[in-house]
């Protein structure tokens, strides 16, 4: 039996090929590997042995030869195949590991140049793996660390299987293709490439998706740095749900957006429900949670400082499903690890969420691709419209306009010092999300008189913004544009209150 070894992550390559040895495989190995298992104390056959030639054109033809090709891509059921073998001597293999040179890492640094990523595009190692793929009856294929051992059980227990080899194989043909497509993004450089190719791998599997009878699982982008979990640590509670990685999605969208400062952010179903800054993270907390106490119920919060001591009791007493922060009290986290399923999670490592990139939507057959919606919207960019805006109404707009982009459209979103009092989300008429915002201010006790409001996008008629106005809301921030902004900025002018034209809509769907 024989082994081709060429990997460029020797990670547990000593460790396989000792194995391997032990069970009568016969080593070949190109240069680089061949030297590491040599020094591990390891017979090793070189490729150039086999191939007659060393490594050309600075390293970049090494095992692009029929030796090494036909040793893997021969049929054993063939006889004419088994008789080309003979003809030229050359003996077949029976496994080949093969990692990839790091394209990716390598375009991930900013100081890397052209000429560098180009030289870091493999090609013998896809060869080789493809091949091996290609023959995974005959061949087994390993492209993993991960599976090294398996493949080392199996084998010392009789053979590996064709269940194994044909997961190897795919695991294999996955491999070369999302290395394929993060080659083709890098060179085409275009927002909406002629072939979108998204390469994702599996990060873990959920117990269910939306619902109990969905099958789900998450998964991570490649070539993106950061993410919704990237050095984020799970300290106490259940496994996270499909729904529990959706709406913390969404509170750490928000909260990233709303700047360095204390912050809370509550999300029920994938829309928030309480939002706040303050002097202190728990002054923060306790305006979100009063601005909807009720929906508050079972969501997701996500803070952007440590948990205190004094705010780890009032947060225990709270049914929350999942907790995010960077970092907790020793004392905070014993209270809050009193509650069995409370999903604590600390951000203390998280290098930050990824900025840029495109948002996908999946719809039959196909998706619907957009630049995601992150870029900000300056003061300066605004026009008021009407009425005088006053210096201390600013913070609050700016941060209803923050929020307002979070919510499922048409959204509507009411706020006073610092905090959402009521929001209306995901409505089909414009004026229902003002009156749901409306109400659900008045239900938990916060007074409208002196609120402002942002809508995601223009009143079509003035008749939502008088509702507000009558409400007493003292400021509106809006994009503007409909036919009738005429109508709507006259209302507001008659009711002595001021509006802003931001410009930019924020349809959220």
């Amino acid at each position: 039996m024989r082994a081709l070894l060429s990997a460029y992550d020797k990670a547990g390559l000593p460790e396989l090929a000792r194995g391997l040895a032990g069970l009568g495989f016969e080593l070949v190995a190109s240069g680089g590997t061949a030297a590491v298992l040599r020094e591990a104390g390891l017979d090793v056959t070189g490729v150039e042995e086999l191939t007659g030639f060393g490594e050309m054109l600075g390293h970049r033809v090494v095992t692009l030869h029929p030796a090494i090709h036909g040793a893997i891509l021969a049929r054993r059921d063939v006889p004419e195949d088994l008789a080309e073998l003979a003809a030229h001597d050359i003996e077949p293999f029976d496994l080949v590991c093969v990692n990839l040179y790091p394209f990716e890492e390598t375009i991930a640094s900013p100081d890397t140049t052209y000429a560098d990523a180009i030289e870091k595009i493999d090609v013998g190692g896809p060869a080789m793996l493809r091949a091996a793929a290609k023959s995974h009856a005959d061949v087994i294929p390993l492209c993993r660390p991960p599976d090294y051992a398996t493949v080392v059980d199996e084998l010392r227990s009789g053979g590996v299987s064709a269940a194994t080899r044909r997961a190897l194989a795919a695991h294999a043909f996955a491999t070369t293709a999302a290395y394929d497509a993060a080659i083709a993004r890098w060179l085409e450089a275009a927002p909406f490439p002629r072939t979108l190719v998204v390469a994702l791998d599996r990060e873990r599997e959920l117990a269910y998706g939306e619902n109990p009878h969905q099958r789900a699982a998450y998964y991570i982008e490649r070539g993106v740095t950061g993410g919704l979990l990237a050095g984020v640590a799970q300290l106490h509670g259940k496994a996270l749900s499909y729904n529990n990685l959706n709406d913390l999605s969404a509170a750490r969208v928000l909260a990233a957006s709303l700047g360095d400062t204390p912050a809370c952010v509550i999300v029920k179903h994938a829309n928030p429900c309480g939002v706040a800054v303050g002097e202190t993270i728990e002054e923060a907390y306790a305006k979100a949670l009063a601005a909807d106490p009720v929906s508050a119920y079972g969501g997701v919060v996500v803070l952007t400082r440590p948990v205190s001591a004094a705010l780890g009791a009032p947060l225990a007493e709270q049914f929350v499903e999942v907790l995010l922060a960077p970092g907790f009290d020793e004392h905070a986290l014993a209270a809050l690890a009193a509650k069995p399923s409370t999903r604590i999670l600390d951000a203390a490592a998280a290098p930050g969420l990824p900025a840029g990139g495109l948002d996908l939507a999946r719809v039959p057959g196909g998706l619907l691709v957009q630049d995601r919606d992150v870029d900000p919207d300056p003061r300066e960019t605004m026009e008021v419209v009407c009425g005088a805006v006053a210096d201390a109404t600013w913070p609050d707009l700016l941060f209803a306009w923050d929020v307002v982009r979070s919510v499922t459209s048409n959204a509507i979103v009411l706020v006073r010092e610092s905090r959402t009092i009521g929001i209306g989300a995901g409505q089909m008429s414009r004026i229902d999300a003002v009156r749901i915002a409306v109400d659900k201010a008045r239900e938990h006790g916060h007074s409208v008189e002196g609120a402002v409001l942002a809508s995601d996008a223009f009143f079509p008629f003035a008749d939502g913004p008088r509702l507000a106005l009558d409400a007493g809301v003292v400021a509106v921030i809006q994009p503007g544009g409909s036919k009738r902004d005429d109508e709507v900025v006259a209302a507001v002018e008659r009711a002595g209150a001021a509006m802003v034209f931001t410009g930019r809509r924020h349809f959220r769907h």
